[in-house]
């Protein structure tokens, strides 16, 4: 029956979200099978009740569909001392609490994430060895280290490669990784089942280690911006490392409050920019070496002089060409590189930044210097973050080069075409009006 179980939580896996299934459903463990019943045991109470009171009729259905639909359902809360196979795990707090996002701090870490695999280069060095710092423990000056970059260069995978360090030198430490967005969730359904002092207790006295990513969700949700700051007092006071990521300065979030702002960037802050070239070129040269692709140094150096934006959209380029030369035997050489690149790379990656900045400001009757302005005028600041908008979309420039255009900082431009892309999906007018522009854009290149 216990392999049954098993069977039955890859099928849910496969229907529910990552986040949820992780939270929710692969804690459950088979403890025994009756005649007349089939008993499960999750956590903690709160994860019982939750599961019983959502995800019953889910559970149910699967167990029918196996032909194990004619007896009852029984779910327990007992401490677990051990895993199914024996081995044994670290002791658990005495005190219920809720349950654990990332366990015992390796359920959501991935396990490629580590800092052998982390390409080191100009960009991003600082914020390499800031992170190996924190991982190999020792005296430090600092406790906090927030990480600024967008998304896709390298922010993710230092957090995680931070929770594997110390989780190698100590297996029992309690490391919890989440994002923002889970840990709001977390809290709200904590509130709404009135167990919010079980919620306190897991993130203030039972967490040796913070791994929060995506601080940016947090704009404008004070209930939670106060929560966090309470946690991240209560780990500071106790000395205890708090690793946490975003895309914007916290300053620069809107709706952000001055006090979790000062907590967050208390500590040690850095940034993480888009790869140079020769970065590139070593990044690709491993994800190739990795996925086993052998590559000549002219496709590499092609690669990476065309691909400028994250790491992803090389991970992207590679596994396109690989899957070429696998199913349809194409030659991988510089034609195929271009071809693939050509699906990545948008054919207007060559429209100047000039040539949108003079489009916008004929469309919205606006000098060019107002772009540049500090103005906050609706009339400036709209086509301002068009224009932002569509230099990202239709070139290949760099935030920095896009925000140095402008006379803004690398945060304002990230939140400008943020705040576009959110319009463009919840406004029908603006929506028309970029549309109109883009394929002004595109016009101009035939």
């Amino acid at each position: 029956m216990k392999a049954i179980w098993e069977d039955i939580k890859s099928q849910i896996r496969a229907e529910l979200p990552k986040n949820t299934y992780a939270l929710w459903i692969d804690p459950i463990r088979f403890l025994e099978a009756t005649q007349d019943n089939v008993i499960l045991n999750c956590p903690n109470k709160f994860s019982r009740d939750w599961v019983m009171e959502n995800y019953f009729e889910l559970i149910e259905g699967k167990l029918k569909g196996v032909g194990v639909g004619q007896v009852e359902m029984v779910f327990k809360a007992e401490a677990v001392k051990g895993h199914a196979e024996g081995v044994g795990v670290c002791a658990e707090p005495k005190q219920l609490t809720l349950p654990s996002i990332a366990g015992n701090g390796t359920a959501r870490l991935r396990r490629e994430f580590t800092f052998e695999r982390f390409v080191v280069g100009k960009s991003n060095e600082f914020a390499y060895s800031a992170s190996k710092a924190f991982g190999q423990g020792g005296s430090l000056d600092y406790r906090c280290l927030l990480m600024l970059a967008n998304t896709g260069l390298g922010k993710s995978h230092l957090s995680h490669a931070i929770g594997h360090a110390i989780l190698q030198r100590d297996p029992c430490s309690r490391v919890h990784y989440m994002t923002a967005e889970d840990f709001t969730n977390e809290m709200i359904v904590s509130l709404k089942h009135n167990r919010i002092e079980g919620f306190k207790e897991k993130y203030r006295r039972c967490c040796d280690v913070l791994l929060l990513e995506e601080v940016h969700f947090l704009s404008g949700k004070q209930k939670t911006q106060l929560e966090l700051g309470y946690v991240l007092d209560a780990l500071a006071n106790e000395d205890k490392p708090i690793i946490c990521t975003s895309a914007l300065a916290p300053k620069d979030i809107p709706g952000m409050s001055g006090e979790l702002s000062s907590r967050l960037t208390a500590g040690l802050v850095t940034t993480i920019g888009g790869p140079d070239f020769d970065t590139r070129v070593k990044i690709i040269t491993k994800k190739a070496s990795e996925q086993g692709l052998l590559l000549s140094e002219e496709i590499i150096g092609f690669l990476a002089s065309c691909l400028r934006g994250d790491v992803r959209q090389m991970e992207s380029a590679l596994k396109s060409l690989k899957a070429r030369g696998e199913l349809v035997n194409a030659k991988i050489d510089v034609n195929l590189a271009k071809e693939v690149v050509s699906c990545l790379v948008s054919e207007a990656g060559s429209m100047s930044l000039e040539e949108i900045c003079k489009l916008v400001c004929q469309y919205y009757k606006v000098d060019p210097v107002q772009l540049e302005s500090k103005s906050r005028k609706k009339v400036h600041t709209m086509p301002r973050n068009i224009y932002v908008y569509l230099s990202r979309q239709h070139t290949d420039e760099t935030i920095q080069q896009i925000a140095k255009s402008i006379n803004r900082s690398h945060s304002a431009v990230v939140y400008a075409s943020e705040l576009m892309a959110r319009s463009i999906k919840t406004d029908e007018k603006m929506r028309r009006q970029v549309n109109f522009l883009s394929q002004k854009l595109k016009d101009m290149k035939t």
